[in-house]
């Protein structure tokens, strides 16, 4: 496989969603849609958060508008579940807000000496399919952590502290406290 391009060839270009896969193959300038890589949505205990046991959640929110490949958002996915869950033990709710429709697209092209003659340079410039990606406005969300107590809202402040540089853009972390009736 080859690697990916750098995330700063996609983040803050403004785009149109390129979603669509035609019935008929002539139509269809997308050949082959890859795969999603994000394998949940929802971790953690759903039940606990309907019922109104978790008061504290703690949601990041994207400050521009920007476009999170989906590799991106897996990794972070990766890192809060398994912090959270090593130190909270099922009691908390994890959820992921975009999803990666946006398919983004590369039009290869060799440097060097010699590469010339492999070229097709704006012919056929469309490209081929590399990933996906979610297009997010400003003050778009992003995760979102539910957890019981203050103490474990100071612990996922700082996962989203770390889990910065992972993605393309600034964030912001927004807290709420259900009150219980």
């Amino acid at each position: 496989m080859a690697p990916l391009r750098k995330a700063s060839a996609y983040s803050k270009k403004i785009v149109v969603p390129n979603t669509r896969v035609s019935k008929r193959k002539g139509k269809s300038y997308v050949k082959a849609v890859p795969h999603q890589k994000i394998v949940k949505f929802e971790m953690g205990n759903p039940t606990l958060y309907n019922s109104g046991k978790l008061l504290h959640v703690l949601t990041l929110v994207t400050i521009e508008n920007v476009q999170v490949r989906q590799n991106a958002l897996e990794a972070c996915r990766q890192y809060i579940n398994k912090k959270v869950d090593k130190e909270f033990n099922g009691q908390y709710f994890f959820k992921i807000f975009p999803f990666p429709h946006h398919i983004q697209r590369e039009n290869k092209m060799l440097t060097g000496a010699g590469a010339d003659r492999m070229q097709t340079g704006m012919q056929l410039s469309f490209g081929k399919t590399s990933g996906k990606s979610a297009i997010l406005p400003r003050n778009g969300l992003l995760f979102m952590v539910a957890v019981s107590n203050v103490k474990a809202t100071s612990f996922v402040r700082h996962l989203y502290k770390q889990i910065r540089s992972k993605l393309p853009c600034k964030t912001k972390i927004l807290y709420e406290e259900i009150k219980v009736k």
